[in-house]
C-alpha cells in the first residue's frame, strides 16, 4: 500500500465485494490475521487481501493508508482480545498474573502475528486501554508512579517477548519442533557426568521442562519480586 489518504467520512463501502460483502476494518483485520497464519508476512500486501476479501485492492485504502498501518491494526486487535476477556478481582497479583497468560495465549493463537506485532508501539484504542488498566492495577495497589511504570514496562515486555519466542516455535513446522525437543533426550540427556556433571545431574528435569514455555514461570518471578518491592517501600 502507498501513502494515501482517504477522509473518514469516505472510508465504508457502501456496495458489497463480488463475495457478497461489505467491507470494514474488521473484516480486513480478520481477514490478514488469518492470511498471515496462512502464509506468514508475504500475506499483507494489498493484491493478495483485496483477493481474499473479493475486493478491488484499491478499495483498501479507505481503510488503510500503507501495510504498516494495517499491521498497527492488526496489533491492536490482538491485544483488543485480550483486553475484552480479562475481568479485574481487586487482588493486583492475581489480575496481573491472569492478564499476561491471556497475552501469551493471543499470541500463541496467532503465532505468526504475534512475532511480526511484538515490538509495535499501536497509539490505538486497545494499547491506550492496557496501559491506562496496568498502571491503574499498579497504582491502586500503592507502587509510587514511577515504580508503576518500572513495573508496566517490564510486565509487558516480558509478556511480549515471550509471546514472539513462543509464537515464532509454535509457527515452526512440527516435525522442526519435534527435531528440536529431541535434542534434549538425544544430546543433553545422554552428556557424561564426568565432563557436564551439571546438566547430567539434572537431565531428567531438562528434558521435561525446557519442551514447555517458561513463561508462568517467568511470570510469577517477575510479580513475587514486584509484590516483595512493595512490600519493603
Amino acid at each position: 500500500m502507498s501513502e494515501r489518504v482517504v477522509p473518514p467520512a469516505a472510508r465504508r463501502r457502501r456496495r458489497p465485494t463480488k463475495q457478497g460483502v461489505v467491507l470494514s476494518e474488521e473484516l480486513i483485520v480478520e481477514t490478514a490475521l488469518r492470511l498471515i497464519e496462512e502464509h506468514g508476512a508475504d500475506a499483507l500486501s494489498v493484491r493478495r487481501l483485496g483477493r481474499a476479501l473479493g475486493a478491488d485492492p484499491s478499495s483498501l485504502y479507505r481503510y488503510f493508508r500503507h501495510t504498516d498501518d494495517l499491521m498497527l491494526a492488526i496489533a491492536d486487535e490482538l491485544i483488543g482480545r485480550t483486553m475484552r476477556t480479562w475481568r479485574p478481582t481487586g487482588d493486583w497479583v492475581a489480575d496481573l498474573r491472569d492478564l499476561g497468560l491471556r497475552m501469551h495465549a493471543g499470541a500463541l493463537a496467532h503465532p505468526r502475528a504475534a512475532v511480526l506485532s511484538s515490538y509495535r508501539v499501536t497509539g490505538r484504542a486497545y494499547e491506550i486501554q492496557a496501559v491506562e488498566t496496568i498502571l491503574g492495577v499498579l497504582r491502586g495497589a500503592g507502587f509510587p508512579d514511577a515504580e508503576a511504570v518500572r513495573v508496566y514496562h517490564a510486565f509487558v515486555d516480558q509478556a511480549l517477548a515471550f509471546g514472539a519466542l513462543d509464537g515464532a516455535s509454535a509457527a515452526m513446522p512440527r516435525p522442526a519442533q519435534e527435531a528440536e525437543d529431541d535434542v534434549w533426550r538425544a544430546t543433553y540427556a545422554r552428556l557424561p557426568a564426568d565432563t557436564h556433571p551439571h546438566i547430567a545431574a539434572t537431565a531428567r528435569h531438562l528434558v521435561a521442562d525446557m519442551r514447555r514455555t517458561s513463561y508462568p514461570a517467568a511470570l510469577d518471578l517477575l510479580l513475587s519480586a514486584a509484590r516483595a518491592r512493595l512490600v519493603a517501600d
